[in-house]
């Protein structure tokens, strides 16, 4: 019986001693990471939207796909934090529309696409998203996708779309 019991014993204090140093560690890190992130997404604004001085974030209902919504304050436009299911998982996007409703730019801000297929779709530098910049909700849907990439072509496409139903939604309310 003891043969059994020691091991086990064991393994228990040592999996308690590695779960409290996890947990330690990720209490202290989690902080960073936050701090990191805000600071990437607001980059990511200022880079999407050029013209904008800052940015006020707007509270109202968005659209299945928009996770954040902000309003240039001086006018320069909105922009949209996307997030859409690609082939790897999750891609997420930031996108500037212009008060005219045409797109700025996009950018992606993370993404787990396949190395060298989907990420020819995500990849900021390959050229991708520009193919976006002045298209409208009239006629985004012209952009062709990337041969090999469909789903994650077809998912980018999806997240676009939802930016253009939620600055829809922005204009609309503003309307009243």
């Amino acid at each position: 019986m003891k043969d059994i019991v020691k091991p086990i014993a064991v393994l228990a204090a040592i999996c308690l001693v590695v779960t409290a140093l996890l947990a330690t560690v990720n209490a202290v890190t989690a902080p960073i990471i936050a701090e990191a992130d805000a600071k990437a997404a607001a980059k990511a604004r200022q880079e999407v939207l050029a013209g904008a001085e800052d940015f006020e974030p707007l509270d109202l209902t968005l659209p299945e796909g928009v996770t954040e919504a902000y309003k240039a304050t001086n006018g320069a436009g909105y922009v949209f934090k996307l997030a859409t299911k690609g082939y790897g998982g999750t891609i997420e996007l930031m996108c500037g529309v212009k008060p005219d409703g045409s797109i700025e730019s996009i950018q992606t801000l993370n993404h787990s696409e396949t190395s060298g297929i989907g990420s020819k779709v995500v990849d900021n530098a390959g050229g991708y998203n520009k193919n976006y910049a002045g298209k409208t909700a009239a006629d985004y849907e012209q952009v062709d996708g990337i041969t090999g990439a469909t789903i994650s072509s077809k998912a980018y496409k999806k997240a676009v779309a939802a930016a253009f139903e939620a600055y829809d939604m922005v204009k609309e309310g503003e309307g009243k």
